[in-house]
């Protein structure tokens, strides 16, 4: 569940033509582009508007220019891995199992204790966004709706938190957390089989019961990584 992006001028075209080739691996780390002219030539803007698009890619980490050997592809390690394009460029090329266990470890270290910290904090108003989501997960019809809902449960949890640097953590991973719960839901048989572990951690920091949130909400990790091993391990074996 890919946020779309809005592109409004040519070197945004170029950076997000480049940013995807780059991230998904068609543009190897190590490897030069091509010179200014060329380049400029292949993608049919002008070399203004390529150099712009390339300032933009170096801000990303993606890129560094040097004199004599040109403009290359940065090792993985300099990228801006949390930066809006990235993610999403990587989360178009998904899945790979190294960035999706990636995720669910960004997911263990954040979830349980924004879970528990929205236990402590809520307000009657948060509780009612956390409840909305819920009932909108219940009631889906499709995958495409569960999805939606499911990520619109977990940033409400966030906001009830009251921490707004883990508000705006959200912000940052939503576009890679989206893509995750997607996933999983794809991967299951019934894309609503984690509806009871939703209930537990709604009833939980309903109840302001931080401690239960926080385990509510690791079963729920756990599970969706084991769900999708699962199905990653299915696809995998031999067939008789």
């Amino acid at each position: 569940m890919v946020k779309p992006v809005i592109v409004r001028n040519l070197h945004g075209q170029v950076v997000q033509e480049l940013g995807r080739l780059i991230v998904g691996g068609e543009i190897a780390p190590g490897e030069n582009l091509p010179r200014e002219e060329l380049l400029a030539g292949r993608m049919n803007v002008s070399r203004t508007a390529l150099r712009e698009a390339m300032k933009v890619l170096s801000a990303k980490g993606l890129i560094e220019s040097r004199q004599k050997t040109g403009t290359r592809v940065r090792d993985t390690i300099h990228w801006n891995q949390l930066d809006a394009d990235v993610l999403a460029w990587r989360c178009a090329s998904m899945p790979t199992e190294d960035f999706v266990e990636k995720l669910v470890e960004m997911r263990e270290i954040i979830e349980p204790a924004a879970a528990a910290a929205a236990a402590r904090r809520r307000n009657p108003e948060q509780i009612d966004r956390i409840e909305a989501a819920y009932q909108a997960m219940a009631a889906s019809n499709d995958r495409e709706e569960w999805s939606v809902a499911d990520l619109a449960f977990h940033e409400a949890v966030l906001h009830a938190t009251h921490n707004e640097l883990m508000i705006s953590l959200f912000a940052v991973i939503e576009t890679a957390l989206g893509s995750y719960l997607a996933l999983s839901a794809l991967k299951a048989s019934d894309f609503k089989y984690s509806l009871p572990h939703h209930k537990k951690v709604l009833d939980a920091i309903r109840r302001r019961q931080p401690e239960v949130a926080r385990e509510a909400m690791q079963k729920m990790v756990a599970d969706s990584r084991s769900n999708i091993r699962r199905h990653a391990k299915s696809r995998s074996a031999p067939k008789a």
